[in-house]
Formats: C-alpha cells, structure tokens, sequence
C-alpha cells in the first residue's frame, strides 16, 4: 500500500474519540427542535436560529469524535451565542429588531456576546425577570462558559493536540466526560435560552394546561429532558417569572377539553365511537375540524379526509384498503380538475372532493357512493 503523507500529517495529532450515547444526545436534542415558536412577530427567525443551534451541538459532537476536540468546544460555544443573539432580537420592539437584523444579516456592526448580555439584562423585562428569578442558574453557566473558553483560547496544555497526542498519562474517558459535562451545559443553555421567546416547552409539560390550548407549533420538554440538562429547581424557579405565570393564568382559565377533542386538536384523529362527545365541545374545534366529524359521522367506509391541499389530514378508526399510506398534493388537484369529481379510483380506495364554504375538502373512502349518499352528504353540510 502507496504511503500517503498529507493523509498521514493530518490525522498525526488527532485522537478520535467515542461518545457512546451519542444517539441519545441526538434524540434529546429533538426535544429543542421540536420546541419551535408559534410567536408570529419572530416566528421564522426564532426557528431558524433554534435549528441553528441544535445544529451547532450536533457538528460539535462530530467533531469531538473525529479528534478536532478545540472546534468541537467552539461549536459548542456558538450555540449558546446563537441562541444569545436569538434572545436579543425576540426582546426588541418591531422597528428596533428589523434594524439590528438588517445589521446582522450584512455582517455590518452588531453587538457582541457580552454587549447584547448587558443589554438584556438592563432592558429586556422579559430576560432581566429570568436573570433575577434564576439567578444561581446563569452564575453557573456563566462559570461554565469560562472553563469552555480555556479549550477555545488554548489555555494549558491538555489543549494542544501534540501534548496529548504525546502524553502517556492521557485518560480518554476523563477527557470524554469533561466534553460531555460541557455538552450538557449548552444542551441546557439553548434549552432555557429559547424560554424567553415564550414558556410554551415548559407550560405544555402540564397536563391541565395542555388539555386547554390549541393544536401548536410547540412541543413540551420531557420530564427526562428537563431533569437531565436543566434541573427541576432551576425550572420551578422559572415558573415564578411574570412570562409564565401571565400564560399559565391564561389558559388555565380556559375550558378543558375532553380526551376525544384533544385527539381531534392535536392529533386530527376522530374517533368514530366518541363523535357525540366531540359535537358537545364543537365551539373548541375549528370549522375544518367540524366539517371533518361530519363528515366521518356520515359513512364507516370513510378512511381519511384531507384539506389545506393536504397540509392538514384527519384519520379515524377505520383503516384505508390502500397499500400505501402516503400521499401526493398533485393527485388532488387532478381530482378537482377532473369531471369526475366523485368515486375517483385511488389505487385500492376511492378519493372524492367537495368545496365547503370555499375550502377544498377530498374524502378517502373504501367504497363508492351512490347517487343518494353524495346528495345526502352534500346536504348534510349544506353545500
């Protein structure tokens, strides 16, 4: 075999390292991905900057295992200040934040770390109440922070690649457990980070307040997740802020829904045996939501119904004869272009289409419809 020198100079100091769980890493860390914001004013940007900063985590732990181990820390580093800059621009009014982003989008002057922190904490209300109430979290973070810079700025010789490439004393797993104790720490970072735009991951972990709100673009945190990368005390802390205690006030207010609607709200699933139950909270649900009852009350052979061009479908207890499960936006648009908008064949079922108080509605089914049943149903929704 050919010696192959430039392969050989660069991997020379690199000590590939393993991080076991590495697959559980990258399943919590759907926990924040998962954690979007349904906040309209920042709803893109809020989002992106999250993905950004999982994705930071991610390359981190990539790096970490390939030997690169100071850009594995800088990557980790980014991901807190990514999710700094997040918090930043969420806390500023309308006009303030389209001009800072406007600055940061052409790499013009922008605040650095420690001027935005500064910034927040004089004022920001919703950032300075989080400092204040979970003031031992952030002392602590901020400590954490300055061991991280150490491997970033290169300070002491364990972070030097050749000193460890040639230390004989070197213990891998002690340098393995530092990395992952820093990888919890920004994991958590991002996590408590992303609770200022809202408190929604943390409120939706509460079954009274989650049985009160609406289908949303928000996940909870687990339980598992909150204990592992926060703290239960850090979070009871959180809970005495003014940003979840006006949101917490807010819904729990609110009427709870019956375990059948919030399958029907969450889920889109309508279960045919509760549909009765479900018509008895109908000024929960929305008018597609509504419309969709009906319709599965109307025929058993009805398997799934789709709308917003197949953005939003429901599903029941009765199951498609179609073979494959999934879907395609351009089969409904042939349909309603076809004149056979009725029993159009679709592979093992049959699709349908009507229009409902300007909504398209396409209607899966096992079997076809005769001439009364589509009167009967078009009646029944006064088309």
């Amino acid at each position: 075999m050919q010696f192959n020198f430039i392969e050989f100079r660069e991997s020379y100091n690199l000590i590939p390292m393993n991080i076991p769980d590495k697959d559980n890493y990258y399943l919590d860390l759907n926990n924040i991905s998962n954690s979007m914001t349904g906040r309209l004013d920042i709803l893109i940007i809020a989002n992106a900057f999250i993905q950004e900063a999982v994705q930071l985590v991610i390359n981190a732990i990539a790096l970490f295992e390939r030997g690169y181990f100071d850009c594995a820390y800088y990557s980790l580093r980014q991901s807190i200040e990514v999710s700094t800059t997040l918090v930043y621009l969420s806390e500023l009014d309308c006009d303030e934040r389209e001009e800072e982003l406007s600055k940061w989008k052409q790499k013009s002057k922008f605040p650095m770390f420690r001027d935005m922190l500064i910034f927040l904490k004089n004022n920001s209300d919703v950032f300075s109440d989080m400092h204040k109430q979970m003031i031992d979290y952030f002392d602590e973070l901020q400590k954490k922070k300055k061991l991280l810079n150490k491997y970033i700025h290169k300070q002491g010789f364990n972070t030097f690649y050749f000193s460890r490439k040639n230390n004989i004393n070197r213990n891998n797993n002690a340098f393995t457990n530092v990395f992952k104790n820093h990888l919890n720490t920004c994991i958590g970072a991002i996590a408590v980070l992303r609770l200022v735009i809202d408190p929604f991951p943390i409120l939706l972990m509460d079954h009274e307040i989650y049985i009160r709100t609406e289908d949303m673009l928000t996940e909870a945190y687990t339980a598992e997740f909150v204990d592992k990368y926060i703290g239960n005390s850090y979070i009871e802390s959180y809970k005495k802020t003014d940003i979840y205690k006006s949101h917490y006030n807010l819904y729990i207010n609110k009427e709870a829904k019956l375990p059948c609607v919030v399958d029907l709200v969450k889920y889109q699933f309508i279960d045919r045996r509760k549909i009765q139950e479900i018509l008895s909270q109908k000024h929960l649900i929305s008018k597609s939501d509504l419309v969709a009852v009906l319709i599965f009350k109307y025929s058993e052979e009805i398997a799934m119904i789709f709308c917003d061009g197949g953005f939003t479908f429901y599903n029941s207890n009765t199951n498609s004869l179609r073979k494959n499960q999934g879907f395609d936006g351009r089969v409904f648009l042939e349909v309603k272009k076809s004149s056979l908008l009725i029993n159009y064949v679709y592979e093992e079922a049959y699709l349908s289409y009507i229009l409902f108080e300007g909504e398209d509605y396409f209607i899966e089914h096992n079997k076809k419809f005769t001439e009364k049943e589509i009167i009967e149903l078009k009646e029944m929704l006064d088309v």
